[in-house]
């Protein structure tokens, strides 16, 4: 593996790149995406693919990847442009993605804008609430896990968060019924660290979870656009937008092993089935 670093006026862009360039085998750069996950989270899943070229990075102002824009915002647009970057940069053609929750925002916006960069995108679970018929209610929802962390930090956030995406089907006035969230619930910290900088839990990346998937450029793309799906996923929050965004481009989402996760070992203590997982994966790839 090597790491290079891409210089930009608005940050500097880390991004590694685990096997030789032109790739050995023939098959494009397989890029791999997360978001707020940095290039960490695919250490297990790059693994399962020596035999391949796999592209990870950190995105802006995430894990390696300095702003220099003053901003804290995470934006799906400007990171396809950071992606549409490094693309550049391999200079070697266009690249096969996998692209995970907010990653896979990115992606669909790196293909709307730039088409050709692509040849197979799988985004799995992308979080998209417009797409969802009760996106007001999910937008509602969402506010929750940001007010619980402004108000009492982030194991309030982080409990709030896991009751929301863990939630079975559209959120209706039972959901928002429930007791808050209980951090000691989930094996987690009560008091507050002070910090109000996570990704996750403010609302700097409501510009991902807010995008709504261009699906005239996606359908018109050569690129092809693959949605995919936990098993376990089925009726939570990133299991219904994966639905409604693959029915939107007329097509069944594509089911894979495991949960949102799938792919993860032991990155970050909810390991998925990561072995299963990269299997299907290079199933969908190859055909």
């Amino acid at each position: 593996m090597t790491e290079h670093t891409l210089d930009t006026a608005e940050a500097d862009i880390v991004y590694d790149i685990h096997g030789p360039l032109p790739t050995a085998d023939g098959c494009p750069p397989l890029f791999m995406i997360g978001q707020p996950m940095d290039a960490s989270g695919f250490r297990t899943l790059t693994s399962y693919f020596p035999d391949r070229t796999v592209v990870t990075y950190d995105p802006r102002g995430l894990g390696r990847s300095v702003r220099k824009d003053g901003r804290v915002d995470n934006a799906p647009t400007v990171q396809a442009g950071d992606v549409h970057a490094i693309i550049a940069a391999l200079g070697a053609g266009p690249v096969e993605i996998f692209a995970s929750s907010g990653g896979a925002v990115t992606a669909l916006a790196l293909v709307a804008a730039h088409p050709d960069d692509v040849t197979t995108l799988i985004a799995h679970e992308p979080p998209l609430i417009p797409v969802l018929p009760d996106a007001a209610a999910t937008e509602r929802a969402r506010a929750e896990i940001r007010d619980a962390y402004e108000a009492k930090g982030a194991g309030a956030g982080m409990a709030t968060f896991i009751a929301m995406t863990s939630w079975q089907g559209e959120f209706t006035d039972d959901y928002f019924a429930l007791p808050a969230a209980d951090p000691a619930q989930f094996g987690m910290p009560t008091e507050d660290d002070g910090s109000r900088d996570d990704p996750l839990l403010s609302d700097r990346s409501w510009a991902i979870s807010g995008y709504r998937p261009d699906v005239a450029a996606l359908t018109a793309a050569p690129t092809r656009v693959v949605i995919a799906v936990g098993e376990e996923s089925t009726g939570t929050f990133t299991g219904r937008t994966s639905e409604a965004a693959a029915a939107l481009l007329g097509q069944p989402a594509t089911v894979f092993p495991s949960h949102h996760g799938g792919f993860l070992g032991g990155e970050y203590g909810y390991p998925g089935q990561p072995e299963a997982f990269a299997r299907k994966l290079r199933e969908v790839l190859e055909n």
